[in-house]
């Protein structure tokens, strides 16, 4: 059995580890698009602030790893994948076959309709070519603007302003983090960054970057101006998928997969940030281009490939836990609302804390906070159990910090099996 793996990422390297375990008379192939060992985009902020090297980003850190593991790694990008001969061609020529594929090729950064882009000082923040050029800007005095105040930006800031850089953000949205946010959070956040040296503008885009005596001119929509000498761009991801539209292969907003996780091709499956499976809030199909859930995925990918029979019963769970320079945030489920739901709120503008929880009946189905880290675990305990809170609904209306209190009371009177995760 020779089981394929395309993507380095979390996913890939979960899933051939998995895979290695679960059928260890296979052969297991990873093939990455980078000429990288695999790393983690989420360790790329530690590298920008210079609390790890370069090698501190990669997965698996020590000599050898791979080798030990019977784990192949090969460098090259997939241009197309054939279900009915079992290969996947490579760019330049050549193919690997497979018996079973996994597909965890990850997002890649959408371009923003922005003239100028495709200036020399512009970068994404996305992968280590990106990295390793931000971080001959990150030293004082100079100056940078980062578009967008979503996820992905916010995680850099810390990187960006520890350098002793001047930094402008710039955020179409009334607020930051506008996807995982409300108004009131979101303008906390905003406002914390405000209190840290950060120019924040929200309300506002980029209408033009141009070049100007050497450095960037960056245009906003209110008519302002900034000078820069870097224009960073986090303006949201897109699942690595278009290799597979010709493939027989189920191709939406991602690599649409059932509960376990595998696609319409039985022996194709998907996972990660290009997997599209059904959301466990609203039962539709989405794309959650999250860390943690990647990770489960290939370790159910690869269960299921090593002909296992886990289901992905959960199914997806909006879940994102943010650090902005040392405030965190957290949302979960259906954190803006549920129709013919209501909610309960706490509020603490001075101390930057924040709880919002939403319900459905008597249900908790979504929650954000901020400045408040000790309910993170219950909360998703309480959203993916279904717990019925009974009476304990209206104590949280009051009080909604009782959070542990009504988990235990609901959960142990009647023996259920959830857990705090």
């Amino acid at each position: 059995m020779h089981h394929v793996v395309i993507g380095a990422g979390p996913a890939g390297v979960v899933a051939a580890e998995h895979l290695r375990k679960y059928d260890p008379d296979s052969s297991v192939t990873i093939v990455g698009g980078e000429e990288e060992p695999p790393y983690s985009r989420m360790a790329i902020p530690y590298y920008l602030v210079k609390r790890i090297p370069e090698g501190g980003t990669h997965l698996r850190k020590s000599s050898g790893y791979y080798d030990r593991m019977g784990i192949d790694v090969k460098h090259g990008r997939v241009t197309g994948v054939d279900t009915n001969a079992n290969a996947v061609s490579l760019d330049g020529g050549g193919s690997v076959n497979y018996d079973k594929l996994l597909i965890a090729t990850g997002a890649s950064p959408v371009a923003p309709p922005i003239p100028g882009t495709d200036l020399d000082g512009v970068r994404n923040c996305w992968d280590l070519p990106d990295a390793r050029e931000i971080i001959k800007y990150c030293e004082p005095g100079k100056r940078i603007v980062l578009i967008g105040a979503g996820f992905i930006g916010c995680i850099i800031l810390e990187a960006l302003v520890a350098s002793g850089a001047q930094v402008h953000v710039v955020e179409m949205e009334n607020r930051m983090v506008p996807r995982m946010m409300n108004e009131t959070a979101g303008g906390l956040i905003g406002q914390w960054c405000g209190d840290k040296g950060i120019e924040v503008h929200t309300g506002t885009r980029v209408e033009s970057i141009d070049e100007k005596n050497g450095a960037l001119s960056v245009s906003l929509g209110d008519g302002g101006r900034l000078d820069a000498d870097l224009a960073i761009t986090a303006t949201g991801v897109a699942p690595n998928i278009g290799f597979a539209r010709d493939s027989g292969i189920d191709v939406d907003e991602g690599l649409l997969v059932n509960e376990y996780l595998q696609t319409r091709s039985e022996n194709v499956y998907a996972a990660g940030d290009c997997a599209q499976g059904r959301d466990f809030s609203t039962g539709e199909y989405s794309v959650q281009a999250i860390q943690p859930t990647a990770v489960e995925h290939g370790r159910i990918a690869a269960r299921n490939m090593a002909r296992g029979h886990e289901h992905y019963h959960w199914g997806n769970v909006n879940m994102n836990v943010l650090d902005t320079m040392g405030l965190i945030s957290s949302s979960f489920g259906l954190w803006m609302g549920a129709d013919g739901g209501d909610s309960a709120e706490l509020l603490d503008k001075n101390e930057y804390r924040y709880l919002n929880l939403q319900f459905k009946d008597d249900v908790l189905v979504g929650a954000s906070s901020l400045g408040l880290t000790e309910h993170v675990g219950v909360v998703r305990g309480l959203i993916q159990s279904k717990t019925r809170l009974k009476n304990w609904k209206d104590k949280l209306r009051k009080d909604p910090t009782r959070l542990m209190e009504a988990y235990l009371a609901n959960t142990q009177a009647v023996g259920h099996n959830a857990h705090v995760l």
